[in-house]
């Protein structure tokens, strides 16, 4: 199916999780397009990682209905296995990486290339994972290679390393899950260089991020949670980074102050356009 078979990579309608008598999630829409990047914010405890983790087959939902391009999946078949054959990439905060492990090995676990007779064909899975450190990722040391170690590594690199292992399994959609945390300003480039790379290579991307500044920067669309619910969606341009700041914290007062609805900041300086 190309993308032009589709409007959404994914889709989910009014989505509630509960656990015994705590809602986590309440009502959600929340959807993705072809070749979007959408940000995903909201403070501690706002629901993202429970719907992250319904989206991705890790959990599911107490009720609601899931769309994956634009076909609906029912939930008894979905699980994480599904959502990898349906080229569905989640690259997280840590820990997605075996440290001591080459990095031929961490392309390939779980997914082993095998030969006519079954045995893994290590050559082959090298040679592809040079590949994408040479010229999906962008790797130019000669003394990084597909033999190196993850422990060898800067943390931009490990985040630029799983990145690219989703997109070399060809996926549609990738989920981030703060991939810049703990790094250095000179890594965090290197970071939002590699989700710039998503986009560029036509795929979808839902970017969870607690630094506004990045996910101001790099989405095309910014979706607010809070308490399980989603309050605010706010295009591109719709709210300058100061303004998205405020709202946030007007939100965590329970009286925001901008109006997700407000017209981008340059028509608002130029007056009410006729």
């Amino acid at each position: 199916m190309s993308q032009a078979d589709f409007q959404h990579v994914v889709r989910l309608v009014d989505v509630q999780k509960s656990y015994g008598n705590v809602r986590a999630l309440s009502g959600v829409n929340f959807s993705v397009g072809c070749n979007e990047i959408v940000g995903l914010i909201g403070d501690n405890g706002a629901g993202k990682s429970t719907l992250i983790k319904i989206m991705t087959g890790v959990e599911k939902p107490t009720s609601g209905d899931l769309y994956i391009r634009d076909r609906q999946v029912n939930w008894r078949d979905y699980s994480v296995g599904k959502a990898h054959e349906l080229r569905f990439e989640t690259v997280y905060q840590e820990k997605s990486l075996g440290e001591k492990q080459p990095l031929w090995r961490n392309f390939f676990v779980g997914r082993q290339i095998t030969n006519r007779l079954g045995f893994i064909d290590v050559r082959r899975q090298k040679a592809i994972a040079n590949d994408i450190l040479r010229n999906r990722i962008g790797f130019r040391s000669e003394g990084i290679n597909a033999d190196s170690p993850v422990s060898v590594l800067s943390g931009g690199e490990r985040q630029g390393v799983a990145i690219g292992r989703a997109m070399h399994f060809d996926a549609d959609l990738i989920v981030l899950d703060e991939p810049t945390v703990a790094l250095a300003i000179s890594e965090v480039r290197k970071v939002l260089d590699f989700v710039r790379g998503i986009k560029e290579s036509g795929r979808a991307c839902v970017y969870i991020e607690h630094n506004l500044a990045h996910v101001h920067e790099l989405s095309d669309r910014l979706v607010v949670m809070d308490r399980g619910a989603i309050v605010a969606e706010i295009p591109r341009g719709q709210m300058t980074l100061n303004e998205l700041t405020n709202f946030l914290i007007d939100l965590q007062h329970d009286k925001p102050t901008l109006s997700p609805a407000t017209p981008p900041a340059a028509d608002r300086r130029a007056g009410t356009a006729s």
